[in-house]
């Protein structure tokens, strides 16, 4: 069989824009994620919105890896990633009836985007002898990985707890797969893996706007302008979107990738899966949790915010920023004091919210956001001792 056109081990690439139109499926199931978690804010909502976000994730970071080994601008990929999109709208649509009738839809479509970023990385790594040892962690990584979607298939032709079950069992299985993997051979691309997770957070954030928007139909439907509150909670959701963006992508991003440039090997390819494929998904999913708790309170501003959506909101946050903690840690052992300290700050400002409308509420997080990265810029960018500034040189540089 002929093989695909692999690029040499040394070159780095942006994405093909058919990776983009992938992740297009993905704008939907966040979309329906966020529904599910304003209809169902309780326990039982976030634990099977956590878990059905974590099995996209799963198929969404394969099929990354699948492209971060060979450029997606083949025709042969291309037609694969377009496959893959078409399979992933269904599994979006059905997101918010998964433990329902959905299941089956869910669970088929979540399987077969595995199945496909698997099969592209075998086809692409078995069929050139240069890179034998991708080949091999290939085979490593997916031999487990069909029992869980074996695991994840049975699920949505099951019911109740059986099903919750076979599906916690396939998130276990794949992340079993990866560890056993780690001792593997991997081409790494750190500019496109890079690239990549900063568009998907791109796509996250946009559940923000999408929040704003639908507050704005909400208000112009039962009224003939928006009323101030109204827009002085859209301008502090604006603000609070713009907060988040530059939390990520001021520093963090660029720094995340100027450390995989530095490392080869299989120490590239750990930290890549450590901080990408693993530390990732908190940073995405907590995005995903605060636009929730966002839509709620945009769409009644004048109220106090229920107890869900602020535990929801703080639990978003704690995702967001515990994630970039863990990743700013495993890249270069410092402790990103300035984010953890503004999760504590929101967690106690919801605490003391009371009566507290929600407008003024995003306004104070907003301004606790705000406070984190302007002390957090100027400790790294001025440090007051020699301590402090050995230990954030590489994140100064990048």
């Amino acid at each position: 069989m002929r093989g695909l056109t692999f690029p040499p081990q040394s070159e780095d690439f942006t994405a093909d824009p058919v990776e983009l139109f992938f992740d297009l499926a993905f704008v939907f199931a966040f979309s329906r994620l966020v529904w599910l978690l304003v209809h169902e804010p309780t326990w039982e909502g976030a634990a099977e919105a956590g878990l059905l976000f974590t099995i996209m994730w799963f198929g969404w970071s394969v099929f990354t890896w699948a492209a971060n080994a060979v450029s997606g601008n083949g025709r042969e990929v291309r037609a694969i990633f377009l496959v893959a999109t078409a399979t992933s709208v269904p599994m979006a649509a059905s997101v918010t009836t998964a433990f329902e009738g959905g299941g089956r839809t869910f669970a088929l479509g979540a399987a077969l985007i595995v199945v496909m970023a698997i099969g592209l990385q075998l086809w692409s790594a078995g069929t050139n002898e240069a890179i034998v040892g991708q080949f091999r962690s290939v085979i490593r990584f997916s031999a487990p990985n069909f029992i869980g979607i074996a695991m994840l298939v049975a699920g949505g032709f099951a019911s109740g707890g059986v099903r919750a079950t076979l599906w916690i069992l396939f998130v276990v299985i794949t992340i079993a797969g990866i560890i056993g993997a780690r001792s593997g051979d991997w081409i790494v691309r750190p500019g496109h893996f890079a690239e990549r997770h900063g568009l998907i957070i791109i796509i996250a954030l946009g559940e923000i706007v999408v929040a704003i928007g639908i507050s704005v139909v909400n208000s112009l439907t039962e009224a003939e302008g928006l009323p101030g509150q109204t827009l002085f909670a859209l301008t502090a959701a604006g603000a609070l979107a713009g907060l988040l963006w530059w939390s990520y992508f001021d520093r963090v991003q660029p720094a995340l990738e100027h450390r995989g440039e530095e490392l080869e090997g299989r120490p590239r390819a750990h930290f890549v899966a450590d901080v990408y494929t693993g530390f990732h998904v908190f940073i995405v999913g907590g995005i995903i949790a605060t636009a929730a708790a966002a839509e709620e309170i945009l769409l009644h501003p004048k109220d106090p915010v229920h107890t869900e959506f602020l535990i929801m909101f703080v639990g978003g946050f704690g995702l967001f920023f515990g994630g970039i903690a863990l990743s700013a840690y495993r890249a270069y052992k410092v402790i990103a004091k300035e984010r953890l300290a503004a999760v504590v700050a929101i967690a106690i400002a919801a605490l003391l919210a009371g009566d507290l409308d929600g407008a003024l509420f995003l306004v104070i997080v907003d301004v606790i956001v705000l406070i984190s990265i302007v002390v957090e810029h100027m400790r790294i960018e001025h440090p007051h001792s020699t301590a402090d500034e050995d230990s954030e040189t590489a994140m100064e540089t990048a």
